[in-house]
């Protein structure tokens, strides 16, 4: 499997199992506690398939910068909690950070 693949669904799966906790509350909801932990293992298990050959500080970059992204615009999208515009500013700063890392940086595969 490609390492962005790789990457892309451990991505997805952060972001399954932390809107997961909020539907678990607080682990008193057993199918949705249960899938916290699925989704958290699976996550885990595809960044390392993605480090086999990305360099940690790039995969850990991607994946927690688009999984705040994401868990920002579900808590917005699904759960109506309200962004503003600091919180707005420092995701956008997020998305620029990851834009620079992909556009610019001469990180070599190992």
């Amino acid at each position: 499997m490609p390492a962005w693949i790789a990457l892309i669904l451990a991505i997805a799966s952060e972001t399954i199992g932390t809107s997961a906790l909020t539907a678990s509350q607080q682990f008193t909801r057993l199918w949705p506690s249960l899938l916290v932990v699925v989704a958290y293992a699976a996550s885990f298990w595809f960044m390392a398939q993605a480090l086999r050959t990305m360099p940690v500080g790039i995969v850990y970059a991607v994946w927690s910068g688009l999984g705040i992204v994401f868990i920002a615009a579900i808590g917005y999208l699904v759960f109506g909690q309200k962004l503003d515009l600091p919180a707005l500013a420092g995701i956008a700063l997020i998305l620029a950070g990851l834009l620079v890392i992909h556009l610019f940086s001469d990180y070599r595969a190992h």
